[in-house]
C-alpha cells in the first residue's frame, strides 16, 4: 500500500488534537500539507480516517484502529533508534492514580535488587491505558477492566477495599467505617483520572444529590480537604496521597477495586513477563492488602491484618 512514516505521524497527531490545525502546529508543517498528507494515506488504504466538519475532525473507527497502532509503531521505531544508539532501555510501568500505595515502593526495589541489569521507570499519567496502547508505557496498573479488543491482556492482581475522603471537618470523619447511604446527602467529587467511582456505585434511589468531575488528584484533595465534596476512592490512595485536611474512611457495604496489571499482546519490552511474574509473587508473599482475586471465595484475612484507620 507504500504507507510511509509520514502517513502515520501525520495521522497520529490529527487523532491527538482533534483538528487539522492543531496537529500542523505539532508537526510544523501547513495545514495545506497535512490535509494532503491525510487525503494521500486515505487513498492509498481505500477507506474514510476522518469525518470533516467545519470546527471539527473526528476519527472513523477504522481512523481511531489506525490511530492506536500508529502510536506504537512509532514508539517501537524511536525505541529501536535510541537503543541502537544508547542500548537497552529501562521498563516503563505506567499509572493513573496510586500504583500499588504502600506495596509500590518495596515492589521496585526488590525487583532492582533482583534485576540490577533491568532498569523500571514509573510514570504517572493521565489515562495510563492509553499510553499502553500507544506504546509509551509497556505495563501499567489499571483499577478499570480495558476494552477487550484482543489488543490488551490482563492479571488481576488482588483487591482493594473501597475508601470515603472526607473533609476533617465532616461529622463522619471520626466514624471506624461508614456507608454508601451515609454519603448520600453529600457532593461527590470524581476524577477524571481515576475512573474507578461513578454513581452507578450506589443502589438506585439513593444516589449522592450530586457528582461533579475534576481533572486530577491534587483538584481533587482540594474539592475534599475545603469541604465542597467528598470522595470515594481505592485503599492505595490512603498512602499515596494523604492530606492535612483530609480523613480516609473505609466503606462498610462498597465492593472492592480490582487491581490489575495490564500489557500489550505482543510485549513491548524484553523484561515484561518477568515483572508480571515479579508482581504476582511479591504481591502474594508479601499478604497485599486486600483479598487476592483467585482466593477471593476462601481465604481469610491475612494474618494481623487491622482495619483501615482514619488517616489523622
Amino acid at each position: 500500500m507504500n504507507v510511509e512514516l509520514r502517513h502515520l505521524r501525520a495521522l497520529a497527531a490529527i487523532g491527538d488534537e482533534g483538528t487539522i490545525t492543531g496537529a500542523a502546529a505539532v508537526l510544523r508543517v501547513s495545514q495545506p500539507a497535512l490535509s494532503r498528507t491525510l487525503e494521500q494515506l486515505e487513498s492509498r488504504l481505500g477507506i474514510s480516517l476522518a469525518e470533516r466538519t467545519t470546527r471539527r475532525l473526528r476519527l472513523t473507527p477504522a481512523g481511531r484502529r489506525l490511530h492506536e497502532h500508529a502510536h506504537r509503531i512509532l514508539a517501537q521505531l524511536d525505541d529501536a533508534l535510541a537503543e541502537a544508539v544508547a542500548g537497552p532501555r529501562p521498563l516503563r510501568v505506567g499509572f493513573a492514580w496510586a500504583a500499588l500505595g504502600r506495596h509500590t515502593v518495596p515492589l521496585l526495589r526488590e525487583w532492582r535488587d533482583g534485576h540490577p541489569g533491568e532498569p523500571v521507570e514509573v510514570h504517572r499519567l493521565g489515562d495510563a491505558e492509553a499510553a499502553l496502547r500507544r506504546g509509551s508505557v509497556d505495563l501499567a496498573f489499571l483499577r478499570t477492566v480495558p476494552a477487550d479488543d484482543g489488543v490488551l491482556d490482563t492479571v488481576a492482581l488482588y483487591r482493594e477495599r473501597r475508601i470515603a475522603a472526607l473533609c476533617e471537618s465532616d461529622p463522619l470523619a471520626g466514624e471506624e467505617a461508614v456507608s454508601l447511604a451515609d454519603l448520600t446527602h453529600h457532593t461527590i467529587a470524581l476524577c477524571a483520572t481515576a475512573c474507578t467511582t461513578s454513581a452507578a456505585l450506589w443502589p438506585a434511589g439513593q444516589r449522592p444529590r450530586s457528582t461533579f468531575e475534576v481533572a486530577n488528584v491534587d483538584e481533587w484533595l482540594t474539592m475534599i480537604a475545603t469541604g465542597a465534596a467528598a470522595g470515594v476512592t481505592a485503599e492505595a490512595t490512603v498512602h499515596s496521597h494523604p492530606h492535612p485536611g483530609v480523613r480516609y474512611v473505609p466503606i462498610a457495604d462498597a465492593g472492592p477495586v480490582t487491581v490489575l496489571l495490564a500489557r500489550p499482546r505482543t510485549a513491548t519490552h524484553p523484561a515484561t513477563d518477568a515483572f508480571t511474574a515479579h508482581a504476582r509473587h511479591t504481591l502474594r508473599r508479601t499478604g497485599a492488602t486486600g483479598t487476592p482475586v483467585t482466593d477471593a471465595a476462601r481465604t481469610p484475612p491475612a494474618a494481623g491484618h487491622r482495619p483501615l484507620p482514619s488517616v489523622r
